[in-house]
Parts: C-alpha cells; structure tokens; sequence
C-alpha cells in the first residue's frame, strides 16, 4: 500500500474519533451563572458596547507590523545557503532598517503612548 494512502486513512479514522469523543465526553449542565451574557456570575454593571480607543487599534496594528517582521525573515536561515549569501543579508537588513525606521518614526510622533 502507499504510504501516503495509509498515512491519510489513518489522519482521517483519527480526526474522525477525535471529532466524535469532543461531542460526547463534555458535560453540558448549563445553569443561571453560565448563561449570563459575560459567564462569571456577576450582573453586568454597565454596556458591553463601549467604544474601544483609538489607540488599542493603533497599537495592535503595529504589533501585526512588526508580527509580519518576523514572518519575512523567516526564511533567513535557509537563504544562507543560496550562492551568494550578500543578496540574502542584504535583502533582511533592508526590512530591518525600512521597519526601525517605521518605529522610530511611530516613537517620535507619539503614536506609542497609551494615555494622551
């Protein structure tokens, strides 16, 4: 038999059990506490429809930015092993350099100061 034909059937008679013990084993006994909109036990105390600020936004853009950093030069490490290592280097030092620059600029304009 392939190994690839074997290796699938047995992901899927896994995937399948695992599936059918998640519907079966948990124990639902829902109550008054677990059905109350924020699931703790206490009443809410005010709206759950507060704005968020502006700068909870701002910040958790530039974490995606600077998440995104580390997703392109991932693949550094493997790169070392093209014929001419330069490009590589170079190719990394400039996303580095182009995103310090993006903070420097984000620090200086205040854009990293939770409390205005």
């Amino acid at each position: 038999m392939n190994p690839i034909i074997s290796i699938l059937t047995i992901v899927t008679i896994l995937s399948c059990v695992l599936i059918t013990v998640s519907f079966w084993l948990p124990q639902m006994n829902p109550d008054s506490e677990k059905l109350s909109p924020y699931e703790c036990g206490f009443d809410p105390l005010g709206s759950a429809r507060l704005p968020f600020s502006m700068r909870f936004f701002l910040v958790a853009i530039l974490f995606l930015l600077f998440d995104l950093e580390i997703a392109l030069l991932l693949p550094l490490p493997w790169g070392d092993q093209l014929p001419d290592i330069m490009d590589t280097l170079f190719l990394a030092l400039a996303i580095i350099i182009l995103l310090t620059l993006g903070l420097v600029y984000e620090w200086t304009q205040g854009g990293l100061e939770w409390a205005e």
